[in-house]
């Protein structure tokens, strides 16, 4: 079962979806859609998987390497698939949270939340330079632990397929138990939001569990709607420069740096910093002007109803 590429089966039906979608929006369904966006959006998803064919094979060498120095022997059984899955979720976590705070990272996710709009199409909006980023670091202490890397392979294919259906503005909120539990649509419309009360907030893959435990959490508003894209937005929807134009602006702070301090904080500080617009800053700006206490959660509002 593990050795079967869960992504590659599941992209017909991702298509298939996309389409249903579009229909649906074009028929009165709560959504937006851009062509030239989705094009954006479907160029970086292929993009994607190629330079995953091209690099993936030393990333896998690199795993079965670690796991042949594991510290210990895990078996594959059905409860070794179970935790190495929410272990799993929980690397990502760290992951994605580490992305939003290390511009290095930042510079090879931003991709992801480029596009001003927000539909299943946008779940395809990835990256050309995950490897080379390093983001694959996050998932080595599974391999070291002794789970398989071919479990842990697996259990990151399901986790980005879970993520994908998230990725909608159709399905407003799940039964409360499945919202307090599971990341869900309304949870990610949060996290694609660049409304300051929302920067930087719901990191979850699978379980929203992780956002709630390490205060990161943020219930969507239905007096905030999300507002998406990124702080400062991309004015084209050329493939090659939306995958590189954080690399670029990142090169060139390091190379006009006037000291290795400022060059340092160009590569590991958050995104924002030299400019002055860090997610800390904003939301401390907006809870400023709002007469609102600082809290890393903001201030009540009024929650988008259960439906």
């Amino acid at each position: 079962m593990i050795n079967i590429d869960p992504v590659a089966i599941a992209i017909p039906v991702f298509v298939a979806l996309i389409i249903i979608e579009l229909l649906a929006v074009r028929f009165g369904a709560r959504g937006d859609y851009d062509w030239r966006d989705t094009g954006t959006s479907l160029a970086m998803g292929l993009g994607s998987t190629l330079a995953g064919a091209a690099l993936g094979g030393s990333l896998a060498g690199l795993a079965v390497w670690v796991w042949q120095n594991r510290l210990f022997d895990v078996p594959i059984a059905w409860w070794s698939f179970a935790l190495c899955f929410v272990l799993d979720d929980l690397a990502y976590y760290v992951f994605h949270r580490s992305a939003h705070r290390v511009r290095w990272f930042w510079a090879s996710h931003v991709i992801h939340h480029s596009s001003q709009h927000y539909n299943l199409s946008t779940a395809l909006r990835q990256t050309w330079t995950g490897v080379f980023s390093l983001g694959f670091i996050f998932r080595m202490p599974l391999f070291l632990i002794g789970f398989p890397p071919a479990l842990v392979f697996f259990c990151a294919g399901l986790n980005l397929i879970y993520q994908f259906w998230i990725h909608t503005e159709i399905v407003g909120q799940m039964p409360r138990w499945f919202e307090a539990v599971m990341n869900t649509p309304s949870h990610h419309r949060v996290h694609h939001g660049t409304n300051p009360r929302y920067l930087d907030r719901n990191y979850a893959g699978v379980f929203i569990i992780w956002d709630r435990m390490f205060g990161t959490f943020e219930a969507e508003r239905a007096d905030d709607p999300p507002r998406y894209g990124i702080i400062r937005n991309l004015a084209t929807f050329n493939p090659l420069w939306v995958a590189v134009h954080e690399w670029a602006g990142l090169a060139r702070d390091v190379m006009t740096a006037r000291s290795l301090k400022t060059a340092w904080l160009a590569v590991a500080a958050p995104p924002g910093t030299l400019s002055g617009e860090t997610a800390d800053m904003l939301r401390a700006r907006w809870q400023a002007g709002a007469g609102l206490p600082a809290t890393p959660d903001g201030p009540a509002g009024s929650p988008v109803p259960a439906e």
